[in-house]
């Protein structure tokens, strides 16, 4: 029997990862819509949900190359700043926000670093070649995430099989900078059980990531995604996730020593358990990250950051018009920076109410309280609502509040003041409106705010220890506030070619001063053209300009446009070659002061599916 499914979006770590469900598998197969699970509790279509989402497909990550960032960044509202090449540390910004502040799942697992001095998540590692969606859930989440999801949340999927029966695919990849890439996937897929593996390699030699030295900064990593899943019955489903990797990245540590090395290593696992009693679904998971970063000649050289995170959700219909959602999670972090060890433990209850009152209107209400070990609980929660005004125009609002808790570094660590630390706190709210234009495309406009205060930040102050000459970390007064306007559309000139575009507009400041490598303007084009019936071409432009850097005394770096084309030509519709020329003018620029981005670059690979 072959089996029809959905895509699905994998947004919540308290979500089963297929929520298609418990439907008796030896019914007939039944087409669902799309759906989309997002930074909410239940399941919504992605057309008429009020949350601002944006995706990045399986095309558009392999089409920016090896590093996941770069599909990322051609998303509006999201902009990506890096210290130099594939593996060095990259940031991610959503709606001029910066990666502390940046919630990230990898196939449901919380993979932001625990050891770090805030918690976060470097992108600069996450390659390519397992991915299959990215997902960037904007505004305030902490009403289903907590801390860290102040501006929003990046959901990553790896590979899954979408026939019946056994299926995969292999690539590789070769490119300047001796760069080299593999990546196999494979998995079955029938009406009780689903399984995916996709296995990779990276190896680069890099190029000089400071602007003043010429000595290549090389990268290497291997990776493994796993998941599976086994109907055992009508009303139990039983499954995990996994991920893996580890590389070594070299950095230039200041412009007089160029010898640094990271060697890193990231394990997770998720498992969880559905039931189905009637008209209500429980799920019980448990998921554990750590990772391992060493560094020979940092201030501190052994850093080792777990986490463990218990969680129970139930969801059900409670009138034909109205669906509650309810549960509760504990996790707890822990940190170990050379020997020195610290600990902290969070648990929370939280609940969401879904109704659609009438078939245009759409409105989600969710509540969270979180009950930190080490400091005040809080409470966040959002709303979120669409109203679909005729058959090809909706609007979109949602409105959050949310919360940072200080990480364990912050917390615990060497520069920690003598007084506790309170969380960070911030409210959010967006309007959009979006219409289609029939099968050919459409556009879609948003406004956003965002405001955090109660910032914790590095300092002198009564409150630092007399060993603390430089400074700890104390809460400052002042405000961030971000605010602007995101534009974005496709639409299909005719059967063959494609337009598509993204510009943001973005106003951040700090206590009334522009925050640092915020672009803006940031505007990105791309065109798709069909030449044949088997050879694609694509050509891409990414224009960003007044953005600024520097702590002390922040000035302009300077604007940029650079220039992709790609090609792409199906042998037999099961294989491909590729090609592309990233930055095909050799602009020379920077997205952190002083540390150069990548020059021309030149790579070639093969794909095939089976």
């Amino acid at each position: 029997m072959t089996r029809l499914t959905t895509k699905l979006l994998l947004c919540s770590t308290l979500v089963a990862p297929s929520l298609v469900a418990a439907q008796d598998v030896t019914d007939e197969p039944i087409e669902l819509e799309e759906i989309v699970v997002f930074g909410g509790l239940l399941p919504t279509n992605l057309n008429t949900t009020g949350a601002t989402i944006d995706v990045a497909e399986s095309e558009d990550i392999q089409r920016g190359g090896l590093g996941a960032a770069a599909a990322l960044d051609a998303l509006p509202g999201v902009a990506v700043s890096a210290n130099g090449g594939l593996g060095g540390s990259a940031t991610v910004r959503v709606r001029g926000l910066s990666g502390p502040y940046v919630g990230v799942r990898i196939d449901g697992i919380d993979v932001a670093d625990p050891s770090g001095p805030q918690t976060a998540f470097n992108f600069g590692t996450l390659t390519s070649g397992a991915l299959d969606r990215i997902a960037v859930v904007k505004g305030t989440q902490s009403a289903v995430y907590g801390s860290e999801a102040i501006a929003g949340v990046v959901e990553v999927e790896s590979w899954r099989p979408r026939v019946d029966g056994f299926s995969g695919k292999a690539q590789a990849e070769v490119g300047s900078f001796e760069t080299r890439a593999a990546n196999l996937s494979f998995g079955f897929l029938d009406a009780r059980a689903e399984l995916a593996l996709s296995l990779g390699r990276v190896t680069s030699e890099g190029f000089s990531a400071r602007e003043d030295d010429d000595e290549n900064d090389g990268f290497e990593q291997s990776t493994v995604n796993l998941f599976a899943a086994y109907q055992v019955s009508d009303t139990i489903r039983l499954g995990l996730a996994g991920i893996w990797s580890d590389g070594s990245a070299e950095f230039d540590r200041s412009e007089f020593d160029n010898t640094g090395e990271i060697d890193e290593t990231r394990r997770g696992i998720r498992v969880f358990g559905e039931l189905q009693t009637g008209a209500w679904t429980h799920e019980l998971s448990f998921s554990h990250f750590e990772i391992d970063r060493f560094d020979a000649g940092g201030f501190t050289s052994d850093f080792q950051g777990e986490r463990d995170t218990a969680a129970y959700l139930a969801q059900g219909d409670i009138s034909s018009s109205m669906t509650l959602a309810l549960g509760a999670d504990w996790t707890e972090e822990r940190s170990e920076l050379d020997g020195d060890s610290y600990d902290a433990s969070n648990s929370a209850v939280f609940a969401e109410l879904k109704a659609t009152p009438t078939d245009a209107i759409e409105l989600s209400l969710t509540l969270r309280y979180d009950d930190y070990s080490d400091f005040d609980g809080q409470v966040s929660g959002r709303a979120a609502l669409s109203y679909q005004l005729n058959d090809a125009t909706i609007v979109r609002a949602s409105l959050g509040t949310g919360y940072r808790a200080p990480s364990l570094y912050e917390r615990f660590g060497p520069f920690a003041g003598s007084s506790p630390l309170d969380p960070e706190e911030s409210r959010s709210f967006d309007l959009g409106i979006e219409h289609a234009y029939g099968n050919r495309g459409s556009v879609k406009a948003t406004l956003f705010w965002a405001e955090i205060d109660n910032l914790i930040g590095f300092g002198a102050s009564s409150n630092c220890l007399p060993s603390q000459a430089f400074g700890c970390y104390i809460q400052t007064d002042g405000t961030t506030d971000t605010r602007g306007l995101e534009l974005s559309g496709s639409y299909a000139l005719t059967d063959r070619i494609t337009v598509s575009g993204a510009y943001t507009l973005t106003n951040a400041e700090n206590n009334g001063d522009r925050v640092i490598l915020v672009p803006r303007h940031d505007l990105s084009l791309a065109l798709q053209a069909d030449i044949t019936d088997r050879l694609q071409v694509g050509l891409n432009m990414t224009r960003v300009a007044d953005t600024l850097d520097g702590f002390a005394t922040p000035t302009a770096l300077d604007d940029y446009t650079v220039w992709d084309v790609s090609a792409r030509y199906d042998i037999t519709d099961t294989a491909s070659v590729y090609g592309a020329i990233d930055n095909v003018a050799d602009a020379s620029y920077q997205t952190v002061r002083g540390f150069n981005a990548p020059e021309r670059t030149i790579r070639f690979g093969v794909e095939t599916s089976f």
